[in-house]
């Protein structure tokens, strides 16, 4: 469930650029410089001009974004093409490079980056565990997500008109591809189930079609994240336990209400064997002020400023117990992926068994149990 929104409606663009080095030899030293021309002038018959007269070796001339033309110069010329009549300004060239990945905090914090896969070192993914997400949807034409099917039981366009799915699912499993972010069990095969429309919201029915979806149709071995909740619904939580039942382990967020977690759907699931009702934390491993708690809470994971994939090709900055979940599904898939027999509860007890534990004084002393899956 989304707590709090930055959205960074920011499409990281690849850029390339072509360096073109100068030939050796015993002239005055060179370098390349871009030289952009007054306006009123001919890009072209100026560059050849200026080929003439400076000894500029031209190899790009442009007229329509910009007048004027890139070249290897002699540097003892460059001042005085600086000052050439029909020049408006010359700057050096450079090199674009694509942008970095980004390893975000959560990724590190629950020791992915150390794991079997070693996210975020550009070598592995997880090919053999499927996760569901239970959600708005999945960007499909993600280029950082392996989304490899779309079922949808809500109202709306087949797409993910939110972003909030798109972000559970990169936090998942993002591939590790030296752009944008990395998931906790890169490169997923992704199943994008929609249940709640472009608001974020949705019909405890289709929620529950989606839960049976899952059970009876999943590849196994397989983990599910249920980034949702609203007050406790019987028939809500017996689904997913009957999902569990089926093989299927459950991630599912606790809630952003600053209360007892039992009180709410799916989280109350969290008393069973094979479903993982998971609170937040932030950066300094401090409970959230805003998260659920009680004995409904299995684990608890980085949930306050969240970067991960989003709608539209894009990323952005989340926070809340929907962005925690999504770091212990990318978990259970990463015990998965060396354990495909294992059960749903095998699974939790391996997270369990892997976390540790401190208590928060400030909380009534209430004991926190942060996931770490280095060791997987």
């Amino acid at each position: 469930m989304l707590r709090r929104t930055v959205l960074l409606a920011v499409a990281l663009t690849a850029l390339t650029s072509l360096l073109v080095l100068p030939a050796q030899g015993s002239g005055p030293a060179s370098d390349r410089y871009i030289v952009v021309l007054k306006q009123a002038v001919d890009s072209q018959a100026v560059a050849n001009l200026h080929s003439a007269r400076y000894g500029a070796a031209v190899d790009h001339v442009w007229s329509q974004a910009l007048h004027g033309y890139a070249a290897v110069i002699p540097n003892d010329r460059v001042a005085a093409l600086r000052a050439d009549q029909n020049v408006s300004y010359v700057v050096a060239d450079g090199v674009a490079h694509t942008q970095d990945q980004t390893i975000p905090w959560g990724i590190s914090k629950v020791g992915a980056n150390v794991s079997s896969t070693m996210a975020g070192d550009h070598t592995g993914s997880i090919t053999n565990v499927d996760a569901y997400v239970i959600d708005t949807g999945i960007d499909t034409s993600h280029p950082d997500l392996n989304v490899v099917e779309f079922k949808q039981y809500a109202n709306g366009p087949p797409r993910d008109c939110n972003g909030h799915g798109s972000h559970v699912a990169g936090t998942i499993g993002a591939r590790d591809d030296t752009v944008g972010v990395v998931g906790v069990a890169p490169g997923i095969r992704l199943h994008a189930v929609k249940v709640l429309n472009c608001a974020g919201s949705g019909s405890w029915s289709d929620v529950i079609s989606g839960i049976n979806y899952v059970a009876g149709t999943s590849t196994r071995p397989a983990v599910a994240n249920m980034s949702l909740g609203g007050p406790q619904n019987a028939a809500v939580d017996q689904a997913v336990r009957t999902a569990v039942a089926n093989g299927v382990f459950f991630a599912v967020a606790a809630g952003n209400d600053g209360a007892d977690a039992c009180g709410h759907s799916p989280a109350a699931a969290g008393t069973t064997s094979g479903v993982d009702t998971v609170a937040a934390t932030d950066s300094s491993d401090a409970e959230a002020s805003w998260s659920n708690f009680g004995s409904c809470v299995d684990i608890w994971a980085p949930g306050v400023g969240i970067y991960s994939t989003y709608k539209s090709g894009s990323y952005a900055t989340l926070s809340g117990t929907s962005m925690a979940t999504p770091h212990v599904a990318g978990g259970a898939a990463l015990y998965l992926s060396s354990h495909p027999g294992a059960s749903p509860g095998d699974v939790e007890s391996a997270l369990r068994n892997a976390a540790s534990t401190t208590t928060n004084a400030s909380k009534n002393g209430r004991t926190i149990i942060r996931e770490y899956v280095g060791g997987f």
